[in-house]
């Protein structure tokens, strides 16, 4: 599983990137060597073998996981936080009209 020049120009153009023959050059060999380190992750046999979701699925099931306590912790700040609005009526900010 090799990437081609004709497969880095593609890419390129998706990306709207340009790049000269150099850096072409140099980006190919990169992600080519990249490729060579992967390919034998796609050869270990994973057949039978579920998904695993969630890292949390590995830990014994009486294990409880800690969680920050979903509190409210800054209440009334409209005030502070309207001073920036170059307009604002009624505490809400006033935005130009976009669409007619």
């Amino acid at each position: 599983m090799a990437m081609t020049d004709t497969d880095l120009h593609r890419l390129s153009q998706l990306a709207r990137l340009a790049p000269n023959s150099s850096v072409a050059e140099q980006t190919l060999a990169a992600i080519n060597q990249f490729l060579t380190q992967v390919q034998p992750l796609l050869e270990v046999a994973t057949e039978g073998i579920a998904p695993l979701l969630h890292p949390s699925e590995c830990l014994q099931a009486d294990l409880q996981l800690y969680l920050a306590p979903d509190a409210v912790t800054e209440t009334g700040q409209r005030s502070a936080n309207m001073q920036n609005a170059p307009a604002a009526e009624k505490g809400l900010f006033l935005v130009p009209k976009v669409i007619e």
